[in-house]
Protein backbone atom coordinates (compact mmCIF):
# COMPACT_ATOMS: atom_id res chain seq x y z
CA UNK A 1 0.00 0.00 0.00
CA UNK A 2 2.81 2.17 1.25
CA UNK A 3 4.38 1.65 -2.13
CA UNK A 4 1.10 2.68 -4.33
CA UNK A 5 0.71 6.12 -2.38
CA UNK A 6 4.27 6.99 -2.82
CA UNK A 7 4.24 5.93 -7.17
CA UNK A 8 1.09 8.42 -7.23
CA UNK A 9 2.74 11.08 -5.46
CA UNK A 10 5.61 11.07 -7.85
CA UNK A 11 3.74 10.39 -10.74
CA UNK A 12 1.87 14.30 -10.43
CA UNK A 13 3.81 16.44 -12.57
CA UNK A 14 5.17 20.21 -11.09
CA UNK A 15 2.55 22.97 -11.94
CA UNK A 16 6.21 24.86 -12.99
CA UNK A 17 9.77 25.31 -12.49
CA UNK A 18 10.48 26.99 -9.02
CA UNK A 19 12.99 29.56 -8.55
CA UNK A 20 13.70 32.78 -6.04
CA UNK A 21 12.45 35.87 -6.37
CA UNK A 22 14.03 38.74 -5.21
CA UNK A 23 11.48 41.42 -3.44
CA UNK A 24 13.16 44.24 -5.04
CA UNK A 25 12.57 43.33 -8.36
CA UNK A 26 8.92 43.25 -7.46
CA UNK A 27 8.42 46.87 -5.43
CA UNK A 28 5.88 49.39 -6.32
CA UNK A 29 4.47 52.53 -4.25
CA UNK A 30 1.00 52.77 -4.91
CA UNK A 31 -2.50 53.87 -2.72
CA UNK A 32 -3.55 50.36 -1.12
CA UNK A 33 -6.76 48.70 -2.84
CA UNK A 34 -9.65 48.62 -2.34
CA UNK A 35 -10.32 52.60 -1.89
CA UNK A 36 -6.96 52.84 0.68
CA UNK A 37 -6.44 55.94 2.10
CA UNK A 38 -2.38 57.11 2.14
CA UNK A 39 0.51 55.21 0.50
CA UNK A 40 1.23 51.66 0.45
CA UNK A 41 4.55 50.13 -0.68
CA UNK A 42 3.54 46.59 -2.70
CA UNK A 43 5.89 43.45 -3.37
CA UNK A 44 3.66 41.48 -5.54
CA UNK A 45 6.12 38.41 -5.23
CA UNK A 46 3.81 36.00 -6.70
CA UNK A 47 2.77 37.94 -10.34
CA UNK A 48 6.02 37.03 -11.52
CA UNK A 49 5.41 32.83 -11.32
CA UNK A 50 3.36 31.65 -15.00
CA UNK A 51 0.58 28.63 -14.25
CA UNK A 52 0.41 29.85 -10.31
CA UNK A 53 -2.43 28.80 -8.10
CA UNK A 54 -2.10 31.68 -5.27
CA UNK A 55 -0.75 35.14 -4.18
CA UNK A 56 1.72 36.02 -2.28
CA UNK A 57 2.40 39.49 -1.03
CA UNK A 58 4.43 41.76 0.84
CA UNK A 59 2.81 45.28 1.72
CA UNK A 60 4.13 48.35 3.55
CA UNK A 61 1.42 50.07 5.19
CA UNK A 62 2.50 53.57 5.61
CA UNK A 63 1.62 55.79 8.44
CA UNK A 64 -2.09 56.52 8.04
CA UNK A 65 -2.29 54.23 5.62
CA UNK A 66 -5.80 51.64 5.31
CA UNK A 67 -6.69 48.80 3.18
CA UNK A 68 -10.59 49.65 2.51
CA UNK A 69 -13.46 47.24 3.72
CA UNK A 70 -14.44 44.24 1.33
CA UNK A 71 -15.89 41.53 1.26
CA UNK A 72 -13.23 38.74 -0.06
CA UNK A 73 -13.79 35.41 -1.86
CA UNK A 74 -11.65 32.73 -0.31
CA UNK A 75 -9.36 32.28 2.97
CA UNK A 76 -6.70 34.91 3.34
CA UNK A 77 -3.88 34.90 5.85
CA UNK A 78 -2.27 38.42 6.63
CA UNK A 79 0.65 38.22 9.02
CA UNK A 80 2.41 40.79 10.83
CA UNK A 81 5.72 41.75 10.06
CA UNK A 82 6.17 44.46 11.61
CA UNK A 83 4.53 47.47 13.34
CA UNK A 84 1.02 47.69 14.63
CA UNK A 85 -2.54 48.28 12.77
CA UNK A 86 -6.29 47.66 13.49
CA UNK A 87 -8.23 44.90 11.57
CA UNK A 88 -11.82 44.71 10.96
CA UNK A 89 -13.36 41.94 10.61
CA UNK A 90 -17.18 41.72 10.04
CA UNK A 91 -17.14 45.27 12.32
CA UNK A 92 -15.18 43.40 15.36
CA UNK A 93 -11.95 45.38 15.96
CA UNK A 94 -8.67 44.59 16.74
CA UNK A 95 -5.41 45.54 17.12
CA UNK A 96 -2.44 43.28 15.48
CA UNK A 97 1.46 43.57 15.90
CA UNK A 98 4.43 41.94 14.68
CA UNK A 99 3.95 38.37 15.20
CA UNK A 100 0.01 38.04 14.98
CA UNK A 101 -1.42 36.22 12.23
CA UNK A 102 -5.21 36.94 10.69
CA UNK A 103 -6.69 33.54 9.58
CA UNK A 104 -9.85 35.58 7.51
CA UNK A 105 -12.51 33.16 6.19
CA UNK A 106 -14.37 33.35 2.31
CA UNK A 107 -16.86 36.26 2.82
CA UNK A 108 -15.90 38.33 5.69
CA UNK A 109 -15.74 41.70 5.23
CA UNK A 110 -12.27 42.96 6.65
CA UNK A 111 -10.30 46.26 5.87
CA UNK A 112 -6.83 47.24 7.82
CA UNK A 113 -5.38 50.41 8.83
CA UNK A 114 -1.78 51.21 9.97
CA UNK A 115 -1.48 52.57 13.32
CA UNK A 116 1.27 54.30 15.56
CA UNK A 117 4.55 55.50 14.61
CA UNK A 118 6.14 52.58 12.45
CA UNK A 119 5.24 51.08 8.98
CA UNK A 120 2.70 48.58 9.25
CA UNK A 121 4.26 45.37 7.38
CA UNK A 122 2.12 42.46 6.39
CA UNK A 123 2.82 39.21 4.53
CA UNK A 124 -0.57 38.13 2.68
CA UNK A 125 -1.47 35.01 0.56
CA UNK A 126 -4.90 33.71 -0.65
CA UNK A 127 -5.57 31.32 -3.18
CA UNK A 128 -6.49 32.20 -6.84
CA UNK A 129 -10.05 30.61 -8.13
CA UNK A 130 -7.55 29.38 -11.51
CA UNK A 131 -4.45 29.28 -11.99
CA UNK A 132 -2.76 32.27 -13.54
CA UNK A 133 -1.18 32.35 -17.14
Amino acid sequence: MALLITLALQAVPAAGQGRVIHEGDTVTREVPPHHGTGMSTAYRISDQMPNRSMEFRKRVMHPGASIGMHVIAHDEVYYVVGGTGELTVDGRVSTVRAGDAAYLYDGNDVGIRQTGDDDLVLLIAYPLRERAE
